[in-house]
């Protein structure tokens, strides 16, 4: 199993800080590396989850760019087939476009989330992915 809890490029930070931790299945953890000010305007967090913790499915109004660090997991967008992501992988996710990522069942995962255009709003958060839907998915590897 891919262990990342001590040995990523930027802290693991804390637990999920309230109310964002109600959005995750499993445990992830949260550190700030550029706050969401008016200066920059761009919001960039090193998001760390623990094996088998994803996000629910959720919308950014400007958008968002994952840039993996380490670990491995799933990214996948409402009606597509979900792709596996690991250390190396950018991902582009359009403004407004449904999706969800998380950890393998058997790996940490490690990303950094840039919120883009972040004058546009706040993320909406919406149901989590089912357990058999993921459960489909790490069955395959």
């Amino acid at each position: 199993m891919s262990d990342l809890s001590n040995s990523v490029i930027f802290p693991k930070g804390n637990k999920m800080p309230e109310p964002y931790n109600k959005y995750f299945v499993g445990q992830a953890y949260l550190e700030m590396l550029v706050p969401g000010d008016k200066e920059f305007n761009c919001p960039i967090g090193n998001v760390t989850f623990e094996p088998g913790c994803r996000n629910n499915w959720h919308k950014h109004p400007g958008g968002q760019i994952l840039l993996v660090t380490g670990g491995r997991g799933w990214y996948q967008e409402e009606g597509k087939t979900a792709c596996e992501i690991k250390a190396g992988d950018v991902v582009k996710i359009a403004a407004n476009v449904k999706h969800w990522h998380g950890a393998a069942i058997d790996s940490w995962l490690a990303h950094l989330s840039v919120e883009t255009n972040s004058q546009a709003g706040s993320a909406e958060w919406l149901e989590p992915i089912t357990d058999d839907e993921y459960n489909k998915l790490n069955s395959k590897n």
